[in-house]
């Protein structure tokens, strides 16, 4: 540990090496959370991309995130894998600063188009007769491309303000990736300022986004219940919002126990392992979400990869 005033140009990822122990058991359990993630993802992606009867909005936007969420778990989950198999584990200032925008870049863009999706929902739903002029095919290029400008936007002034001091305390980060609270406590300047900023920027992206959804729901929910039972339009409106539902409280509510919680007072050992759901089980379970309860999904799969995989 480096505790001399010279300024830090690479840091060392402590990560897991807390669980000596179980670090082989960790290394094959995230790795074929990783694999499982990235097949679930491209078959998605593939799916949407080839079947025609998916080139509508609903289907167009899950492919969206499917590619933010590849993208997002690649910034992580491979350099956490191979700092549980070697002794290393270091990470220059350059590859931390890029780890942290483009970690914080595509989990904001993940929660912007979870938003869009609901806005989605919310218009096939409430407002069917005027859907194909309102979510049109330019409507839906401008959210996504909305979607992604708004999260790094808001990644590039979470990581300016994190990284605008040098670096001299140590070099230690307590964590298996370049998180906020663990690089900041390492600056040369009380960040107490900075980290109060950055907590109430998290915070209020987290709870407004999940307001805007909520709100959604409340709205289509006021319209789903005005639908005759017996028609099944009920059941079928039901249908096409539980994924999207579940993926929405599966994200919000881990993301909430990292961002919304005070500073950590608990050992590095539990900081690191709260941040597993957020980080590499949430983008396991969302395409797994997203194909089995979505019946036009798994009947696309099953034409595709073949009828044992998705029977």
């Amino acid at each position: 540990m480096r505790e001399n005033q010279t300024q830090v140009t690479e840091f060392v990822l402590v990560g897991f090496s807390a669980f000596p122990d179980l670090q082989g058991v960790l290394f094959v359990v995230f790795l074929f959370m990783y694999l499982m993630t990235l097949a679930g993802n491209l078959a998605i992606m593939a799916v949407i991309w080839t079947d025609r009867h998916l080139h509508t909005p609903m289907y167009l936007y899950l492919g969206a995130l499917s590619f933010s969420e590849t993208c997002y778990t690649f910034v992580i989950i491979p350099k956490a894998l191979v700092d549980l198999v070697s002794e290393g584990r270091i990470i220059s200032l350059t590859g931390c600063v890029a780890q942290m925008f483009f970690f914080l870049g595509l989990g904001s863009t993940n929660c912007a188009i979870l938003i869009v999706m609901g806005y989605d929902r919310y218009l096939a739903i409430c407002h069917p007769l005027r859907y194909g002029r309102l979510m049109s095919l330019h409507v839906f290029v401008k959210l996504v491309v909305g979607s992604w400008i708004s999260g790094f936007l808001v990644s590039l002034v979470e990581t300016t303000l994190i990284f605008q001091s040098p670096f001299c305390r140590s070099n230690i980060i307590n964590h298996f990736f370049c998180h906020m609270r663990p690089v900041l406590s390492l600056a040369c300047i009380d960040s107490s300022t900075i980290e109060v900023a950055v907590s109430m920027i998290s915070m209020l992206g987290l709870s407004g986004s999940f307001l805007l959804i909520v709100l959604t729901y409340l709205l289509i929910l006021g319209t789903i219940v005005q639908l005759p039972s017996a028609s099944g339009k009920r059941e079928k409106a039901f249908s096409t919002c539980a994924a999207h539902l579940t993926v929405v409280v599966m994200h919000f509510g881990f993301a909430s126990i990292i961002y919304l919680k005070p500073s950590p007072r608990g050992s590095m050992e539990e900081d690191t392992l709260m941040s597993v759901p957020y980080t590499i089980l949430t983008p396991f379970l969302s395409p797994m979400i997203f194909t089995l309860r979505n019946k036009e999904m798994k009947i696309a799969l099953r034409k595709a990869f073949g009828k044992r995989i998705f029977s």
